[in-house]
């Protein structure tokens, strides 16, 4: 997450101890000040999909730790002598508020304001790896997982040291001694002392071996509503987002790209384009043919002159359809099974009832509201990088390797997001900037326009999915079989995450189903194509999540079950499924009077560590969808700041929402067909359903929330258009011509 200027925090692991094994680390600032780090085990979780620890980077030595004793600083506090505690923010700020929440986890546990806390940018560093991804960077949900205790027992090492020093101050007991607002004080009344008059004495002082962490009970800042720090900023246009990093002497540049796939630059006549008054030059980079002029409008007006002639591609031929009937080759034959338990083909033959379906999921762009950019500063002996990204590390390690700098001479400087959606874990729109930077030697920002972003991404996949359930004479499910057909994500960025033939992002919310089934088996059956795809908001969960919940529905209505009655009983072991479904049921009025033409359509999930269920009300008019409310349960266990929580299951609600009704990226004759929000349209606000999301209390630690609105709105709405017209929504977008 981020701090002003979209910089990042520090999460140190909930799996943190304070044991002979964890050390702390106290230094004195030069200004007198104290500085607090945290080191603590670092391990990955290899299971999960795409979170293998990444290579090692060259500056992995930087904090002077041994890597192979698996211990690195994770956590910064510094008090500097103004009294203001600064945060260090390793985790990027792309509208989900985490530079409220991993605030809020600090002043917590250090009894400071929010309003007392200054957040600093962190450079790429050990320091700041985010445990559950393997690598400095933001995504997956897992931010307020990842900081969950770390940062908690940060403060209260913190306040412990401090407390401290004022009892040896007075010579009192540290048992009279309180804190409160950023000062110690003594349980009489006086005196009292600020944290920053404290802090010199508090670093000299030794680290608690234990402390003990405020009990739910006398939390004042978690789990209440918490205005964002970050949106005073935004409102007063002082936000720093990629496109406004503006350095001294800068150029600026637009990238043609060949806009079939696989084809290159065979040629080009730039004669029109030198004569745009600002264009300095124009030249062939890695990806395309660079105009670089003094300012942003002469990059782009010089471009729209620039005649670009490219190679013949054998993938000229590539088009949707024919991408869809190669993959349903694969929903036959050999495949391999992710998940299996019980005799699926016995349970089948000796089925009451048998049903069969194949969806199909299009594939979709991320269209981030900001545009790819990117700002490299190059000289002969360093490398400063301004971006959006939610991969620092990446950054860091591309710019490396184009430079030849070593690791101590680059810099990271993360800007706000415009939107990441994972997009930004990306590097291809960092390659251009550092590459003409260095040509020039002169900062240099790449800027790319809406169709370079609609044309030129790693689109989520488009996968077919194929499934047979088997239900007994009660009209309870027996067997499930589901076979996912689909290009491998993995395959590209991360190849030692594939595991016996599973790429497991194309596997997860199919292959990890909460219902009790007793006879299942999922196979995975790798089919490649020629276009570049990657992660999404929610990764496979917006698949699968979609695919099983909608077949769900069409084995209640085999069953002569209602769906919500169904996933009762086929959660009836989970107290917290049926909780939530039962909260779901009564704020939605599930089963109650129906307004005239509307239906109701319901959708669970389970990942992230958390629960949610959705109900979505539907109607049709002329062919049309309309969606006019959606009333979310949810169950992410503690809660920071439940404001930003609903946020962000809204905010996932309505970028669902597009691709459920709105479009897909389709090819013909190997290029995209889409060019701009005219025709791949983005959900308006006179379509944008009332949401209701209520939140269940919950003792259990944090789960993620920033993928759980995306993948559940699609089958909730298609299951409601379902109910509404008898005829189960196979495919994406949601079409009723």
């Amino acid at each position: 997450m981020q701090g002003s200027g979209g910089r990042q925090v520090a999460c140190p692991s909930e799996e943190l101890r304070l044991t002979r094994r964890t050390l702390l680390r106290v230094t004195a600032l030069a200004g007198g000040g104290l500085a607090l780090g945290v080191l603590l085990p670092l391990h990955a979780d290899p299971a999960s999909p795409g979170l293998a620890p990444e290579p090692e980077l060259d500056q992995t030595n930087r904090s002077g730790t041994d890597p192979a004793s698996r211990f690195v600083p994770n956590a910064w506090i510094r008090i500097p002598a103004d009294g203001l505690i600064q945060l260090v923010l390793a985790r990027s700020e792309m509208g989900q508020g985490v530079m409220t929440a991993l605030p809020m986890l600090l002043a917590e546990e250090l009894d400071v304001g929010l309003d007392q806390v200054e957040l600093e940018p962190a450079q790429v560093d050990p320091a700041y790896v985010n445990r559950l991804l393997g690598e400095q960077a933001t995504g997956g949900s897992t931010s307020v997982r990842d900081a969950w205790t770390g940062l908690r027992e940060a403060g209260a090492i913190a306040r412990a040291l401090l407390i401290s020093a004022a009892a040896a101050a007075w010579g009192v007991p540290e048992s009279e001694c309180r804190s409160r607002r950023g000062r110690v004080h003594h349980v009489a009344g006086e005196p009292s002392l600020s944290y920053a008059e404290l802090a010199s004495a508090a670093a000299r002082l030794p680290v608690p071996e234990r402390v003990a962490l405020k009990s739910p009970a006398d939390w004042t800042l978690i789990g209440t509503p918490q205005p964002r720090l970050d949106t005073p900023a935004k409102v007063t246009g002082k936000a720093g987002f990629g496109l406004d990093v503006r350095l001294s002497g800068m150029l600026y540049a637009s990238v043609e790209r060949c806009p079939v796939l696989g084809s290159r630059v065979r040629s080009w006549r730039a004669s029109a384009t030198r004569e745009i008054p600002s264009v300095i030059d124009v030249l062939a980079v890695r990806s395309g043919i660079a105009v670089v002029a003094e300012t942003s409008w002469g990059a782009i007006r010089g471009r729209e002159r620039l005649k670009v002639e490219c190679r013949p591609s054998s993938k000229a031929a590539v088009e949707t359809g024919r991408l869809g009937t190669r993959l349903r080759i694969g929903l036959t034959g050999r495949a391999a099974v992710a998940h299996q338990q019980g005799d699926v083909s016995a349970a089948l033959e000796g089925a009451a009832n048998q049903i069969e379906a194949v969806y199909e999921v299009p594939f979709q762009a991320h269209a981030c509201m900001e545009p790819m950019n990117c700002t490299a500063d190059v000289g002969p002996d360093h490398c400063g990088v301004y971006v959006p990204t939610q991969s620092q590390g990446g950054v860091l390690e591309l710019a490396r390797r184009i430079t030849g700098l070593p690791a101590e001479r680059i810099s990271v400087h993360t800007t706000l997001l415009g939107g990441g959606f994972e997009r930004r874990r990306e590097q291809d729109f960092v390659y251009d900037a550092v590459e003409l930077s260095m040509r020039f030697g002169r900062p240099v920002q790449v800027i790319w326009t809406r169709e370079d972003d609609l044309r030129h991404d790693y689109y989520r996949p488009m996968t077919l999915h194929r499934l047979r359930a088997g239900i007994d004479q009660r009209g309870d499910p027996t067997a499930w079989f589901h076979r996912i057909v689909g290009p491998s994500v993995l395959a590209r960025v991360r190849p030692e995450g594939i595991r016996d033939g599973i790429d497991p992002v194309l596997v997860e919310g199919a292959a990890n189903l909460p219902y009790a089934i007793p006879n299942m088996r999922v196979e995975y059956r790798r089919a490649d194509t020629p276009v570049p795809v990657g992660l999404w908001n929610g990764g496979g969960y917006t698949q699968n999540t979609y695919v099983t919940e909608c077949f769900l529905d069409e084995v209640a209505r085999a069953a002569a079950v209602d769906p919500l009655g169904l996933r009762r009983i086929l959660l009836a072991a989970s107290p917290r499924h049926l909780r939530l479904l039962d909260l779901v049921a009564a704020q939605s009025g599930w089963g109650g009077p129906a307004v005239a033409g509307h239906a109701q359509g319901i959708a669970t999930l389970e990942a992230f560590g958390s629960l949610i269920a959705a109900v979505a009300e539907v109607s049709s008019t002329g062919g049309r969808v309309q969606v006019h409310r959606v009333v979310c349960a949810l169950d992410c266990g503690q809660v920071i700041n439940p404001d930003t929580v609903r946020a962000q299951i809204e905010s996932g609600i309505v970028f669902g929402l597009t691709g459920v009704l709105k479009g897909s990226i389709t090819f013909a004759e190997g290029r995209v067909e889409q060019r701009g929000f005219g025709d791949y349209p983005l959900l308006r606000f006179d379509e944008m359903p009332a949401v209701e999301v209520h939140i269940l209390p919950s003792d259990a630690e944090p789960g993620g929330v920033g993928g759980l609105g995306t993948p559940v709105i699609a089958p909730a709405v298609a299951n409601a258009v379902f109910a509404l017209t008898g005829r189960a929504v196979r495919t994406l977008p949601i079409r009723l011509e």
